[in-house]
């Protein structure tokens, strides 16, 4: 069987895709190959998973937050990458004058799951450069140029879109190289799966209860047929599984105070992931609309996420038409579902 060609080899036989963003991308991966190895080691490596301090928003930062952040900024310092935007920041730095592209990135998604031996991961946005630094980003994720995620996880994995598909990637542990596995990944479109936080039910508005609980109702109710809940809480993870194998992730927003507009960030999370699931062919929304077609008004600015099967998130959006009566129902009197 022929070696698979490892991922500069497949930009540099690609010329389509612009020799700044690739680039970039290889020093993501780079950074991302030393992490991987220090994850790995665990507690050999230290209190990777103590927390030293907060971010902006008041969440909690992790010794690797910040070692993951400092390694991302260094090695993008000899990119095309002028902005640099990190949720461990509070603001856009400037890491090249020259430079014509702007990244954001979560450096290390799930870090409360460090110490678990649980995957985490690191996701990553590209635009065009403009003048001003918070407009490079605070603009609608049709723009992006490429968007991807690092998975640290029994494999260390590279999903990444450039526009044109999405391909997937593993680090080879003999040779250091991340490979191409999938030069285009397709989201399932049957899955029983759903991911969502079921502690926060109490919290939920009525249409997102209502979804839900017509797929708990299982075969007897409306849908039809049985569920499986699947919850990771690190974001890379939960989306590697439904790329991998269909299903829906929800993480709506809700009644409490800071979760009015969901928790997940658009600019570092939501965004780079909604292009790679809709790149995949699936869908992502904040629960009603396409979400890359929508902005945030500030850097850290959040925004609700439901994303996988087309059919699946189309069907959430349903439940947010539905009248007061409807989604406050049994499950079985729902007008929407009777025939």
């Amino acid at each position: 069987m022929a070696k698979p060609v490892d991922i500069a080899e497949y930009l540099a036989t690609h010329p389509e895709i612009r020799g700044e963003v690739g680039a970039a991308v290889l020093a993501m991966c780079s950074v991302g190959k030393m992490l991987s190895h220090k994850i790995a080691r665990g507690a050999l490596e230290g209190a990777m998973g103590e927390q030293v301090g907060e971010n902006t928003d008041g969440d909690g930062q992790k010794a690797l937050d910040i070692i993951a952040d400092e390694m991302f900024c260094t090695a993008l310092k000899d990119t095309a990458v002028r902005w640099y935007a990190s949720e461990e920041r509070e603001e856009v730095g400037e890491i090249n004058p020259t430079g014509t592209l702007a990244l954001a990135t979560d450096p290390l998604d799930g870090s409360s799951n460090i110490d678990n031996n649980v995957s985490i991961g690191t996701i990553f946005s590209i635009f065009d450069a403009k003048a001003d630094p918070n407009a490079s980003f605070l603009r609608p994720g049709t723009e992006q140029v490429a968007a991807g995620y690092i998975i640290y996880g029994p494999q260390t994995g590279l999903m990444v879109t450039f526009g044109n598909g999405t391909l997937s990637f593993i680090l080879d542990p003999d040779t250091s190289e991340f490979l191409l596995v999938n030069p285009a990944v397709k989201i399932a479109e049957a899955s029983s799966e759903f991911a969502i936080n079921a502690s926060n039910y109490r919290h939920w508005t009525k249409p997102v209860r209502a979804y839900i609980d017509d797929a708990l109702a299982g075969e007897t109710g409306p849908r039809g047929k049985n569920f499986n809940m699947r919850w990771v809480a690190s974001l890379v993870a939960d989306t590697h599984r439904i790329m991998s194998r269909g299903g829906i992730f929800l993480y709506p927003s809700d009644h409490r105070r800071g979760y009015e507009r969901g928790r997940l960030r658009m600019t570092y999370e939501c965004a780079p992931i909604a292009m790679l699931v809709e790149q995949a062919g699936g869908l992502a929304t904040d629960g009603c609309d396409r979400l890359l077609e929508q902005t945030v008004k500030t850097l850290h600015g959040r925004t609700p996420l439901v994303f996988g099967t087309p059919e699946k998130v189309n069907r959430v959006a349903t439940y947010h038409d539905l009248p007061e009566n409807e989604t406050s129902a049994l499950f079985r009197d729902r007008g929407l579902f009777r025939e």
